[in-house]
């Protein structure tokens, strides 16, 4: 099954295009899970079972797991065996290296642990994507118009009439009009605006606690080959000294508020 044919059954099927975050910390999840052998696994279980009704899917950001060493990698491992096969995985890895190197990334995310999945960065071009595109089954989001501080560092600046940006979007999907999206944050609404009316899957991150307008986003959202990402708002709705249940508890409910308010 293609990635676009997997995202549109799931999202119909869960009535939600809301991601769950699992950007799990080790020194910001509640006490009651240092007991586990493996916390930060034991934690995305119980945030797994509490949001997967009100959910599409999980975007893993690799960071959080490669700081934490080997026990780290032990805990993405889990997570994705645990995330059921009819919900989206996104390895947000931000990858872009040469072919070669691209090749063993796409080797280890999307063959080895078989995410849906990925994000990259495009700077160095189109042998830096390639190899991910040779996985039929599998999606590349580029990083096109992000929602950090420092993105108009480069991506507006000028060239040849156009925004930088805009040159990327353009280009990559030279590469590929099936297996290519992109990331653009939830502050820029005109280019969701455009992106989405052409009926290109968009990753949105910027809602929950980066406090990103859900109103205008919805407003600008053209089709359902989207998703919108959620972390903080939803993993660390629970407090540091509650108990499982507890925290179970308050992260459904944060990720329902959520959904609802993505879907009204």
């Amino acid at each position: 099954m293609t990635y676009k044919k997997k995202l549109k059954e799931v999202v119909k099927a869960v009535k939600s295009n809301l991601i769950t975050g699992l950007d799990t910390d080790l020194l910001k999840i509640p006490a009651c899970f240092l007991k586990y052998k493996n916390p930060v696994l034991a934690f995305n279980k119980k945030i797994i079972e509490a949001t997967i009704d009100n959910c599409a899917g999980y975007k893993l950001n690799l960071a959080f797991y490669e700081a934490a060493g080997k026990k780290g990698l032990e805990a993405l491992e889990g997570t994705l065996d645990y995330i059921p096969s009819n919900r989206i995985t996104i390895c947000d890895a931000k990858r872009g290296d040469i072919g070669n190197t691209a090749e063993l990334y796409a080797r280890a995310y999307l063959d080895n642990m078989n995410f849906d999945a990925i994000t990259l960065s495009p700077y160095m071009g189109y042998d830096s994507v390639s190899p991910f595109l040779e996985r039929k089954d599998k999606f590349v989001y580029i990083l096109v118009r992000t929602s950090n501080k420092g993105a108009d560092d480069f991506q507006n600046l000028k060239t040849g009439g156009k925004k930088l940006f805009e040159v990327v979007a353009e280009k990559s999907l030279k590469w590929s009009k099936d297996r290519i999206g992109f990331v653009i944050g939830a502050n820029h609404a005109k280019e969701i605006r455009k992106y989405s009316s052409k009926n290109i899957p968009l990753l949105i991150p910027g809602i929950g606690a980066q406090g990103h307008d859900t109103e205008e986003l919805k407003k600008n959202l053209k089709g359902s080959l989207h998703l919108i990402n959620a972390s903080r708002a939803i993993i660390y709705a629970g407090g540091r000294n509650d108990k499982e249940n507890e925290v179970a508890e308050q992260v459904s409910t944060a990720c329902k508020k959520i959904n609802l308010e993505l879907i009204r």
